[in-house]
């Protein structure tokens, strides 16, 4: 079922072979080079928050109703409009054709075939009218600036017009974090079309046969066609850092953002219940309280820490969301009881991604399926709707509700 046949010869991702999102990280691992690994693993600097998102689900506990019949459990879920048959939306990965040929429309056509949401990043390696066509479901489009502002227009126009219905717009790439893995593993020289510089790191490369021939079926290191530079045409892969240094989104940004798109915002990159207000303050419907997966700034909070103070600085006055850290399905249950509407997962599926494809996509959705399926049972709790703070128990000092 979960088998796929295009371009290289990917492992089985089923039960008992894959059981829970760890192990498709490994999987992602045998498969990949390592600096196309580390891409999807890393973090910045020494990767404090990366850690942290995830170990703060563990200090969250369960207080189960037990002897409560729950012979099904509902989990669709209404967000900024669409039905989503569960709480759970694929996050903006970049670079995801990196992972696995046509990596974004792979993605996109799990989600969609799931009944979720998917986002497409800005830095995608496939055109967005093909990822459109690929996918049955909702679709997001996240913004960045990058090409400056006529691009990002043209942009947001060829998102509306392929049916795109939500704008993620992320305010927290002032600069790309520090990944020092990615220094280490030479992405810099392996993108300098300098053979000397290139020589050392390439035998990452070759030792991943079967990548290496999808990679270069699919045409070799992509460019991003969503970026289109006027009289240059789609940025250069090289070109990317240099650009997010000069792209900054600003509070002021958003008001232009809004009349260019007409339609529901998201602001992703919420830290603060300061930023929270102010997100409110410029108009957007939802945002994500996220710290990009620990992948920018290294030693701010968790994001399921921070979950309570956004959601106690806005109410009901917009959508909130969260990423960073969820693994199980049980992730999303804590999340959701601390005030979240639905929750965004990145590298949960890109391991998915990576490991197989579509199908490994396909598989991480329904492992987290599952998962929150016996988690609401074990609970008692016949709904999402229902969860709440009296279902957990936080460690002492996190805000209240």
């Amino acid at each position: 079922m979960f088998r796929s046949a295009q371009h290289d010869n990917v492992p089985s991702v089923v039960s008992p072979r894959v059981i829970n999102i760890e192990d498709l990280r490994r999987a992602a691992k045998r498969r990949l080079p390592r600096v196309v690994f580390d891409y999807i693993d890393g973090g910045a600097e020494d990767e404090q928050t990366l850690r942290a998102n995830c170990h703060a689900f563990e200090g969250v506990t369960f207080r189960p109703r037990c002897a409560v019949a729950t012979p099904a459990c509902e989990l669709s879920v209404s967000v900024l409009g669409a039905s989503l048959s569960m709480p759970l939306i694929l996050a903006p990965v970049g670079s995801s054709r990196l992972m696995y040929p046509r990596g974004e429309e792979a993605a996109a056509g799990a989600a969609g075939a799931a009944g979720i949401a998917y986002a497409l990043s800005t830095l995608s390696g496939c055109r967005l009218e093909d990822v459109a066509a690929k996918s049955k479901g909702p679709l997001w489009y996240q913004l960045y600036l990058v090409g400056g502002r006529d691009c990002a227009l043209s942009a947001i126009e060829r998102a509306k017009a392929a049916g795109f219905s939500v704008l993620v717009v992320t305010i927290d790439t002032a600069v790309s974090g520090m990944r020092e893995r990615d220094l280490r593993n030479g992405v810099k020289e392996l993108l300098s079309g300098n053979l000397a510089s290139m020589l050392p790191f390439v035998s990452q490369l070759l030792i991943k046969p079967r990548w290496l021939a999808g990679f270069l079926t699919d045409g070799g290191l992509m460019k991003f066609p969503n970026v289109v530079i006027p009289e240059k045409g789609p940025m250069l892969y090289a070109d990317v850092t240099a650009a997010l240094e000069h792209s900054v989104v600003t509070w002021d940004d958003l008001e232009w953002i809004r009349q260019a798109w007409g339609g529901p915002i998201v602001i992703k990159g919420i830290h603060t219940e300061d930023d929270a207000r102010r997100a409110v303050n410029a108009g957007a419907d939802g945002l994500v309280v996220s710290n990009h997966g620990g992948r920018q700034l290294d030693s701010v909070a968790p994001t399921l820490r921070i979950l309570p103070e956004v959601v106690a600085s806005v109410g009901d006055q917009i959508e909130v969301l969260l990423d960073g850290g969820i693994r199980r399905g049980s992730d999303i249950v804590k999340a959701l009881c601390l005030g979240a509407r639905a929750v965004m997962v990145g590298r949960a599926y890109a391991y998915g991604l990576g490991a197989a494809g579509g199908a490994g996509v396909a598989r991480a959705i329904e492992i987290l399926r599952a998962d929150l399926v016996r988690t609401l049972k074990l609970l008692g709790c016949p709904s999402i709707a229902e969860l709440d703070r009296s279902y957990i128990d936080v460690p002492a000092g996190w805000p209240a509700a």
